[in-house]
């Protein structure tokens, strides 16, 4: 339906003329009177269940399309004098901005407005239409009308005359036959007219030479395209065996398939051989068989006695685990527990490393959701060398987790793990032998209840005893505490994602210089 509204905002942006023509506007074709009501909304009216929505008439638009030079004030007198609805103040940018097509659509536009409101508009008759016809072509045009009528007059007389004939013939026929046989030929004509499609060589009666001849070349033309066509074959239709039958064909393969697996083989000549014959064996004897032959079969392994046969492996063939029940099977297992620590402790002293040198090293971000590090986007910092804020995670629902496990890829394709927290309540002192960086935020209050603060609350003997970090972007100030610590610093472009990666590897090459220095016995 026609929208009055959208209609004077294509005219409004095109800079098409609108023409008002006594009380009535006119748009092309189509004409509103001066008072219709369009689809915007009067600010202030229907904001409750009591009131009722109120629209802008189309004359106070267009008064306002005229005088969008003039401030409000006198906007306001204008309209007064001229009787006018004004267009209300909140409203006008709004309103204005969606007739120059700054914007799409505005939320004061009702979209469920009255059918009223969105009716159709009176089509504006043209003048071309009240135009004369040429006396010619009018001359013209009534001999080809009565040529028509003609026309059909005598058709309509010879089918007359047809329908006389043949109620003779019937006449004359209901002397010479039965009306049992009239009524089955009738029957037999209606019956062959339906299977039959009437031409207009029908209603002439003949059909032309030259006709015949194009309906001829027509036949082998079609003969010879037919000739040309080739099966269409999809991805389903491919599929069909339309020369093998189903019984004959698969169920032959899968009985060969069967027979495989039963152990008997077939000849060319489709027979079984002559192990078809003979009894069939259990698993057990056919593994011995096997054996036998000189194959390893896992059925027969009480001929590997020695640790020769089995490659001087300490290995017992005779053990099994059949008839025990599950609780006889952990209290072994409880029982050899200590053997097997004990073997883990001697392979680990025979290659010289200590219980501390297989501890991974800890990393201590701010708790506070305000830092640039936290344990929201600290996985993507150190481990995928990308800076992602904490605000970006949380809007792509990421949680947060008590500890993160991060894995530092090294340049011979190695990785080692770091643990990552941002709470000190349960680190034990031998914890706190493994803490190797913190994340400095810049408030002294967040190292407290740390171990060597000083007195006065000062962290300074901290960072000589863990490698501090501090990120930023690049373009704010240094903060006053920070630049009076031994904190390195780590700026970061806002806009430029490519520079994160050097920025990063700059501070796993200082971290792993700090650890080579002063923590040699953790893992790095």
């Amino acid at each position: 339906m026609a929208d009055v509204l959208s209609i004077l905002r294509q005219y409004n942006i095109n800079k098409k003329k609108i023409i008002e023509k006594d009380d009535q506007v006119l748009f092309g074709e189509f004409s509103w009177p001066k008072d219709a009501k369009t689809n915007y909304v009067i600010y202030g009216t229907g904001r409750d269940v009591l009131s009722q929505k109120e629209y802008y008439t189309l004359d106070s638009i267009l008064f306002l399309l005229k005088n969008v030079q003039l401030n409000h004030s006198q906007y306001v007198r204008r309209t007064a004098a001229d009787n006018i609805p004004v267009v209300r103040r909140p409203d006008r940018r709004d309103l204005l901005a969606y007739l120059n097509g700054e914007v799409a659509t505005s939320t004061s536009i009702d979209k469920s407005a009255p059918l009223e409101i969105l009716s159709r508009p009176a089509q504006v008759k043209r003048p071309s239409e009240d135009t004369q016809i040429d006396p010619g072509k009018k001359v013209h045009f009534d001999e080809e009308v009565r040529q028509g009528k003609e026309l059909l007059a005598q058709k309509l007389e010879e089918r007359k005359e047809s329908a006389l004939a043949s109620t003779d013939s019937i006449r004359s026929l209901s002397k010479t036959m039965s009306v049992e046989r009239i009524a089955a030929i009738k029957a037999k004509r209606k019956a062959k007219k339906r299977g039959s499609v009437k031409t207009d060589e029908d209603d002439l009666g003949t059909t032309s030479l030259e006709q015949r001849s194009f309906i001829d070349a027509e036949v082998d033309i079609t003969r010879d395209i037919m000739s040309r066509e080739r099966l269409w074959k999809t991805r389903t239709s491919v599929l069909r065996s339309n020369g093998k039958i189903f019984s004959e064909n698969i169920f032959a393969i899968l009985q060969s398939v069967k027979m495989q697996e039963e152990g008997k083989t077939t000849s060319s000549s489709g027979h079984t051989s002559s192990s078809h014959h003979q009894p069939q064996q259990t698993p057990s004897q056919q593994a011995r068989r096997q054996a036998n032959q000189g194959q390893y079969n896992r059925y027969d392994q009480e001929r590997f006695k020695s640790k020769e046969e089995t490659s001087g492996f300490d290995i017992d063939t005779m053990k099994t685990y059949h008839g025990i029940s599950l609780k006889s099977v952990t209290v072994l297992r409880r029982r050899l527990q200590p053997q097997i620590l004990d073997l883990g402790q001697r392979r680990r002293l025979s290659t010289h490393t200590t219980k501390e040198g297989l501890q991974n090293p800890i990393i201590i971000v701010p708790a506070g959701t305000t830092s640039m590090v936290t344990l929201y986007n600290v996985k993507d910092l150190l481990q995928d060398l990308r800076f992602v804020t904490t605000e970006a995670k949380k809007i792509g629902g990421t949680r947060k987790e008590n500890e993160v496990l991060i894995q530092r890829r090294k340049e011979d394709g190695s990785t080692v793990p770091y643990r990552v927290i941002d709470t000190i309540n349960k680190l034990t002192p031998q914890d706190w032998d493994r803490v190797v960086a913190v994340f400095v935020q810049g408030p002294a209050w967040q190292f407290k209840g740390w171990p060597w603060v000083l007195p006065d609350g000062s962290p300074t003997e901290i960072f000589a005893r863990i490698k501090a970090f501090h990120m930023k972007y690049d373009e704010l100030p240094l903060d006053k505490n920070v630049a009076n610590w031994n904190v390195q610093l780590m700026d970061i472009n806002r806009a430029r994602r490519h520079n994160d990666r050097a920025v990063l590897l700059k501070f796993w090459n200082s971290l792993e210089k700090y650890m080579v220095k002063s923590k040699g016995h953790l893992r790095f």
